[in-house]
């Protein structure tokens, strides 16, 4: 617990570092004199539009517990676990996350790591949602499509290898043959298992919708805060602030940074410059 303590304070602070750089970095009377100008009736809308975001993240994640057994737990319970899990984004590629592996073990005796598997499985369904949703644009700025394909191929290739039971038993098997590896196989077996529940087919395909709304919500709510910031309106400005929020994201996940800080931000930052020709 002291670790993830230090973990989330050094997020902290490396978020709050992040910010001011970009403010500084932008121009502090610059930014300044945008925020003062800022259509200020139209924030309601675009928090209610990240508000929509959760709440369908969050049915994804009590959907995900039904798979692996844990389905019984209530909603208010399984809600308090979800929003408990913010906190814990800002740690190291979101690593404390797996904390909610551990409260939902002490509340329902699911075993930790097949918990893990949900967590897993909500950063890869949200993944495959944000490229859906950033496939066009990346169609008309092929710059982004080897960064594009990298990432989809990465996803594709750990739930499809999920789903192969015989190449993952037998690579269980193998390890429970090791002597030195051995006492490792009752965990990998409880993950294993916990993946291919929620990487079902059918679990898939019905995460990844709800994660294509959700994030479609919040690119909305992106395009909103442009239009504060005076952007011209129009649908291909909101096709283009939904792409550059979806990419940010996918850069921001796959950085290995505090809740993606400064990575999701500056790839904000450069695309608003390159897509929109708005000045940094």
């Amino acid at each position: 617990m002291k670790d993830l303590r230090r973990r989330l304070l050094a997020g902290l602070a490396f978020g709050f570092i992040v910010l001011l750089a970009l403010t500084f970095l932008g121009d502090a009377r610059q930014v300044a004199q945008r925020l003062a100008g800022f259509a200020w009736p139209i924030m309601p809308l675009a928090l209610g539009c990240t508000l929509v975001n959760y709440a369908l993240r969050f049915l994804k994640w009590h959907f995900y517990l039904r798979q692996i057994g844990a389905g019984e737990l209530p909603w208010r319970e399984s809600l308090r676990l979800f929003i408990g899990g913010f906190p814990l984004a800002v740690t190291p590629g979101k690593i404390g996350e797996v904390l909610k592996a551990v409260w939902l073990k002490q509340r329902t005796g699911v075993p930790v790591l097949r918990g893990t598997a949900v967590v897993l499985a909500e950063r890869i369904s949200d993944g495959l949602a944000v490229l859906g949703l950033s496939a066009l644009g990346v169609l008309a700025y092929p710059r982004y499509a080897p960064a594009f394909g990298a990432a989809l191929a990465a996803l594709v290739g750990i739930v499809a290898l999920s789903q192969i039971r015989p190449i993952a038993l037998g690579v269980l098997g193998t390890v429970e043959r090791i002597e030195r590896l051995r006492r490792f196989t009752s965990g990998l077996r409880e993950l294993y298992e916990g993946s291919y529940a929620v990487f079902r087919p059918r679990a898939t395909l019905m995460a990844v919708a709800l994660g294509t709304v959700s994030w479609l919500s919040e690119g909305i709510g992106f395009y909103l805060i442009l239009l504060g910031l005076d952007v011209r309106a129009g649908w291909e400005t909101a096709g283009k602030a939904v792409f550059i929020l979806s990419f940010a994201t996918v850069v921001g996940a796959v950085s290995t940074l505090p809740g993606g800080l400064g990575a999701a931000e500056g790839t904000i930052a450069g695309m608003l410059a390159a897509v929109l020709s708005l000045p940094v």
